[in-house]
């Protein structure tokens, strides 16, 4: 069973930065490839940026420059660095893990082509203002 937990998430002026934490397994970091997606109020949801078992990471392109994702093995986290956030930041973030055959601008996909999220976090909330 594969359990993730967001922390991190908050209020925050726009330019300022948020760290986001999901806290996984041993055997999650090194196995799946993860990512995070949010969800805006009213919006599709949009991946963000992944990382694969590798460390190869991807990100899309609101947030290339200003995000950075990075896994913690000792520690067994998954996190997002968000600086200069902007309101358009603004959403519910989600911590998804999933074995995945290629991952490209914020998203993981499997060997068939469809979306590589099967597990997912209860999410934390982040708004800029």
């Amino acid at each position: 069973h594969v359990q993730l937990v967001e922390s991190g998430g908050g209020s925050v002026q726009a330019g300022g930065s948020l760290r986001l934490s999901c806290s996984s397994s041993a055997y999650t970091q090194s196995s799946y490839c993860m990512g995070w997606f949010r969800r805006a109020a009213g919006k599709e949801r949009e991946g963000v940026a992944t990382i694969d078992s590798d460390g190869l990471t991807t990100y899309t392109d609101s947030v290339k420059g200003r995000f950075t994702i990075s896994k913690d093995n000792a520690k067994t986290s998954l996190d997002l660095q968000m600086n200069t956030l902007k309101p358009e930041d603004t959403a519910m973030y989600y911590c998804v893990a999933d074995s995945c055959s290629y991952c490209s601008d914020g998203y993981c996909y499997s060997s068939g082509g469809t979306l590589a999220n099967k597990y997912r976090g209860q999410g934390t909330q982040v708004t800029v203002s």
